[in-house]
């Protein structure tokens, strides 16, 4: 089997079988359209078929979210014909100061999963918390389990002790209101005290529930536990609990957690739980933070005495072949009005002008927590080179156009098309991740700009475009930057990096609207 099965940011994954159709959901967090929703039939090669919280009256991602926000750990479902998919989306997320705003779920239906417009408008719960979880019984009654925090938390209890825990009530999906007092099903001792995550089945005599325990860093794992009296317990843990962590310092996997179980066709079990690749350091120096972030993993679930057994009792590592399932290989000439799918943006204004991609950019530059006029794409192989042809002639020092390794608005580093106050003309404009930057002078009518990923961080460069008779081909960049991963992959001073790395383009006027239109005829990325 290829591990990871989803590479790059795809974290939180959720899975249900449909006759011989497998559907996984991820997180998205800050970044809009919410929710993407792969298909598989095979568990081994997976295509993106479009995204589930895609119109403003579904999902708008509040200006000034940190890092993290956003929308977290969906549960994807199927029952008598229609489709569930359960989550919720914090607008504000700051655990450096204590602030958490916990939000309401909600959930949305389809009948038509192959169609992304097909999902509904949010039916929200009357309870606050996240990782929502949506559990049928066998008399039909509908559970809801979300994580919050205990209501008889100590008081003097120490800040790494967060006590989030399970929490299970009996729903009414049509209007979201509980229709049972809430019940703790599980809370944790184990890392920062985090029980989340949860997902609750029913198989044989037995109800079984899944728990994502100490956070989702190094003291990740996953616990289970059954009961035969129902879903309010009691539960008995497994054996050995936890039933799967990677937590070496050597693991080729770690993290793991967040498992999701299905069965398929032939009566096999699967877990996909998400995991994150460590980069080797350079020159054998420390394990390095991964630029892929939380990744989708799959491994075999059997069955002994009625326990679900994840991988066999082992730990989690790479497959064969690492890349992704589609080609690898990727060109966007932006022929139709609308985006194809893969693309991933905070706010946008677009011209529907094909054969090219207008941005006309907004007052927010590329370190504000607003919503500048970005569009990012998922890196998800560690080497290969990202090229976005533009066309722009910026007339004032505040306009500027181009593309951008992106980890957040806090860490980036860019190279661009800007206008110098020094010399009244235009320039290519690097920018490292930490805001200095480098100039060139740019006399042609576009450019090519060029980041191209290598094993320990990014280049930055660009060739010209001219009315020559050469004019279109791609030259041979000139580097203005390189950049270390270690430098982009750091942890933002509010919010937390849940995300992995993006390779965007962007718009922007700084404080004013942007007079001159940038205009993308392509992007591609190539291995």
């Amino acid at each position: 089997m290829p591990n990871p099965i989803l590479t790059g940011f795809h974290p939180d994954p959720s899975i249900v079988r449909v006759g011989d159709d497998f559907f996984l959901a991820t997180s998205t967090f800050e970044y809009t359209p919410g929710v993407p929703i792969y298909h598989s039939r095979d568990l081994r090669t997976w295509k993106l078929i479009g995204h589930v919280l895609t119109r403003p009256s579904q999902l708008t991602v509040a200006d000034g979210v940190e890092p993290g926000g956003g929308v977290w750990a969906p549960t994807l479902r199927y029952n008598e014909g229609v489709f569930y998919l359960a989550t919720s989306s914090f607008s504000r997320f700051c655990p450096q100061q204590g602030v958490r705003l916990f939000p309401r779920g909600f959930c949305v239906t389809t009948t038509n999963i192959w169609d992304e417009t097909a999902w509904s408008d949010p039916v929200y719960f009357d309870v606050a918390g996240f990782d929502q979880d949506l559990f049928w019984d066998d008399d039909g009654r509908v559970y809801l389990c979300t994580t919050h925090p205990k209501a008889d938390r100590a008081a003097d209890a120490p800040a790494s002790r967060l006590d989030f825990a399970i929490h299970l009530c009996e729903v009414d999906l049509a209007t979201g209101r509980s229709l049972s007092p809430a019940v703790m099903l599980r809370d944790s001792n184990i890392g920062s005290c985090i029980a989340e995550g949860s997902h609750l089945y029913r198989r044989g005599r037995y109800y079984y529930l899944l728990v994502a325990e100490g956070g989702t860093g190094a003291s990740h794992s996953e616990c289970v536990y059954r009961s035969t009296e129902g879903v309010r317990g009691p539960w008995e843990p497994a054996p050995g609990n936890p039933v799967l962590k990677s937590q070496a310092a050597d693991d080729a996997v770690q993290n793991t957690g967040h498992v999701d179980l299905v069965e398929d066709a032939q009566g096999q079990w699967w877990a996909v739980l998400l995991g994150v690749r460590p980069l080797p350091g350079v020159d054998g120096g420390a394990v390095r933070t991964s630029v892929f972030g939380r990744e989708t993993f799959l491994v075999p679930v059997t069955w002994v005495d009625d326990w679900p057994v994840i991988n066999h009792n082992e730990k989690v590592v790479l497959g064969r072949d690492a890349a992704p399932s589609a080609s690898q290989d990727w060109q966007d000439d932006f022929t139709t009005s609308t985006l194809s799918a893969g693309w991933y943006r905070k706010n946008y204004s677009i011209l529907a002008n094909p054969p090219r991609l207008r941005l006309h950019g907004g007052p927010y530059s590329l370190s504000s927590p607003g919503s500048p006029n970005l569009f990012l794409r998922k890196q998800q192989h560690r080497r290969g080179r990202w090229t976005a042809r533009l066309s722009f002639q910026p007339t004032h020092v505040h306009e500027e156009a181009g593309t951008v390794v992106y980890w957040n608005y806090t860490t980036y580093s860019s190279i661009g098309v800007g206008f110098s106050k020094t010399t009244g003309a235009r320039v290519v404009r690097f920018r490292s991740p930490a805001g200095e930057t480098t100039e060139h002078p740019l006399a042609g009518d576009g450019a090519d700009l060029v980041i191209e990923c290598t094993d320990d961080g990014y280049r930055l460069g660009f060739s010209e475009l001219d009315d020559s008779s050469d004019a279109g081909k791609q030259q041979q960049p000139h580097w203005l930057g390189t950049v270390d991963s270690a430098a982009l992959t750091c942890e933002p001073p509010v919010g937390l990096a849940f995300s992995g790395m993006l390779l965007g383009i962007y718009a922007f006027a700084e404080h004013h609207g942007l007079s001159s239109p940038a205009d993308f005829s392509s992007v591609s990325f190539r291995v």
